[in-house]
């Protein structure tokens, strides 16, 4: 296990995860709650969920074969700029983009901010993943802004059917991180 995915999963534990009984948004019912806002948004744990998503990138070969990544704002935001700040300092840079739920019905009358990604690889990201309905419908804005949507990444996996779910809809379903790593399942 690398160093970055070590430290990475203890601030998890100690930020992100607190015990009881809890309802998620997908009307399932967990025995804890895990709030990835509270890593993501972290000074100290934001860079190495930028080192884990590249690592994960590079593990699976898309490093090198993607131009951007983001997701459906408000959970995949701090990913990809994560991601985009450590590629930099890695050498390997990438750009960034946030999905909006709905279009803007001012101005642009865009859905998805950022650099263009018409005609572009990207990944479409996500904090952490219970349905796979937010990055599927994300998945779906960037279909129809022109990108070519390679795979979809997740920093923790709830194990919880989005997999399936997103595999289902044709797209390599990445995982840096799974409850199991955190002894939740």
């Amino acid at each position: 296990m690398s160093d970055s995915r070590t430290q990475l999963l203890e601030l998890i534990d100690e930020l992100a995860v607190t015990r009881g009984k809890f309802t998620l948004s997908s009307g399932l019912e967990a025995n804890y709650y895990l709030d990835l806002r509270l890593v993501t948004l972290d000074r100290r744990s934001a860079p190495l969920v930028g080192d884990v998503m590249l690592d994960l990138f590079e593990r699976e070969g898309y490093l090198g074969e993607i131009d951007a990544v983001g997701g459906l704002t408000m959970g995949a935001d701090p990913v990809g700029t994560a991601v985009m700040h450590r590629s930099v300092v890695r050498g390997t840079p990438l750009d960034s983009f946030v999905v909006r739920k709905e279009a803007k019905k001012h101005g642009m009358g865009k859905r998805v901010e950022g650099p263009d990604v018409k005609g572009k690889k990207v990944i479409a990201v996500e904090d952490t993943s219970t349905t796979g309905g937010s990055v599927l419908t994300a998945v779906e804005a960037l279909r129809e802004a022109g990108a070519e949507v390679v795979a979809v990444a997740v920093v923790m996996d709830r194990n919880t059917g989005a997999k399936e779910r997103v595999e289902a809809e044709g797209l390599p379903y990445l995982v840096a991180l799974n409850t199991k790593d955190l002894g939740l399942d």
